[in-house]
């Protein structure tokens, strides 16, 4: 029995990147033996166990055979005759498939060092075509990397299309998409995520409602980038630089799905679209199943986000609608990441990338003075019902009326 580091462990530890968790493949093997030394099986489809100590997973070296469409039509052999050179081709990309004896030796037989260098994300072998879901992860490593300058090797983006040609990612089910989705809006350059998508085509099958933003106009006085796609992008490039939260940035990346739906005769105008947007933003987490915190935020962020540019435009009345619509009083956090979303909106065209936001501070600043109104008097009042949902209304606007003064009026 031999165990090696292998994976994200060596990769990143090359790298000089955090590593954060070990995975080890074990060669020569049974389930038998590894069970007597007191490690916990837990795989299915393949033997993988939890170290007794340190609950590192550590797999059994292991071959594999697509057997039908899609992820889960594999045959797996695992057994003591599999070698590590055996195991490690079967794996997704070169950097990948570097494995790391006890004594600190690398064994790298299929040029991932290399790769590293060069900064590639390059296929390990043919085999990579028959699992659709690393199209995915190939897209959330690039998203991972490219801050380190990494990119996807060409020979792979083309293997990718001709994965997506054939048809392989309408194999891909919703639960695997979410995550692979989901971890890449928790890396550093998420858009990065949706340009690879794109360029091997498989953005228009996995996220339709975000592929047809591209080719679409707007106008250039307030959209010197003018393609809706591209600016997308460019918001949840600023979403990320405000916020770690997957939601907030999932907010930013579907603030705008409503320009898609915009007769083209109107283009570049987009009159509406921020009410249009609600339906695909509830057909994309839907159909991936993306949880109910995520969608909310989108929603409100899709409706809402003109109201607060224009903030310092609309009358104080509709400011407290709108801050009741978004429920800001019992929901401060998701009431932030809304705003945040709308200050990447603000942010993410070309040349306003570092443009002040006074409208985003308004609007905290009206919370805040709602939030600190003394109910007590309405309290004692005993109003019940509509009485007191109205009197707490009229309160809140007189206090807004009289302490909420847009930055022209202030001094």
């Amino acid at each position: 029995m031999k165990i090696y580091l292998v994976g994200g462990a060596v990769r990143d530890q090359l790298l000089n990147y955090p590593v954060k968790e070990r995975d080890w493949v074990v060669v020569g093997a049974t389930v038998e033996q590894m069970l007597d030394l007191n490690y916990q099986q837990v795989g299915k489809d393949f033997p993988v166990f939890l170290h007794p100590e340190t609950k590192d997973e550590h797999a059994l070296a292991r071959t594999e055979r697509n057997t039908a469409p899609g992820y889960k039509g594999f045959d797996v052999h695992a057994s003591v005759d599999v070698t590590l050179e055996e195991d490690l081709i079967r794996r997704d990309l070169t950097i990948n498939a570097i494995a790391q004896d006890d004594a600190g030796n690398i064994i790298d037989p299929y040029n991932g060092q290399a790769d590293l260098k060069a900064k590639l994300l390059r296929h390990v072998s043919p085999a990579f075509s028959e699992d659709p879901v690393r199209i995915l992860r190939v897209a959330r490593f690039a998203a991972r990397y490219a801050h380190l300058g990494f990119s996807v090797a060409d020979e792979t983006i083309t293997l990718m299309q001709k994965m997506v040609a054939a048809g392989e990612a309408n194999a891909l089910v919703a639960e695997r998409v979410w995550q692979e989705f989901h971890k890449a809006l928790t890396e550093r350059n998420p858009e990065v995520f949706i340009e690879v998508l794109k360029n091997c085509n498989a953005l228009k099958i996995i996220l339709p409602e975000i592929d047809a933003l591209f080719g679409v106009p707007q106008t250039k006085v307030h959209h010197p980038e003018i393609d809706t796609g591209i600016h997308t992008l460019m918001v949840l490039q600023q979403a990320t630089l405000l916020s770690p939260e997957p939601a907030t940035r999932f907010a930013a990346l579907c603030h705008d799905l409503g320009k898609a739906l915009t007769d083209k005769q109107n283009w570049p105008s987009h009159h509406g679209h921020e009410v249009k947007g609600k339906q695909p933003i509830r057909e994309l987490c839907q159909r991936l199943r993306i949880p109910n915190d995520f969608k909310e935020l989108a929603l409100i962020t899709s409706e809402f986000h003109l109201h607060v540019h224009r903030a310092f435009e609309i009358k104080k009345s509709t400011l407290l609608k709108t801050i009741e619509k978004l429920d800001g009083m019992r929901k401060p956090d998701r009431y932030e990441a809304f705003l945040l979303a709308c200050t990447a909106d603000i942010r993410g065209r070309t040349g306003y990338e570092n443009c002040p936001y006074p409208q985003a501070d308004y609007y905290r600043k009206a919370l805040k003075i709602i939030k600190s109104i003394d109910m007590r008097p309405l309290k004692e009042a005993e109003l019940k019902g509509k009485e007191m949902a109205g009197a707490i209304h009229t309160a809140r606007q007189s206090a807004l009326n009289k302490q909420l003064q847009p930055p022209d009026e202030i001094g």
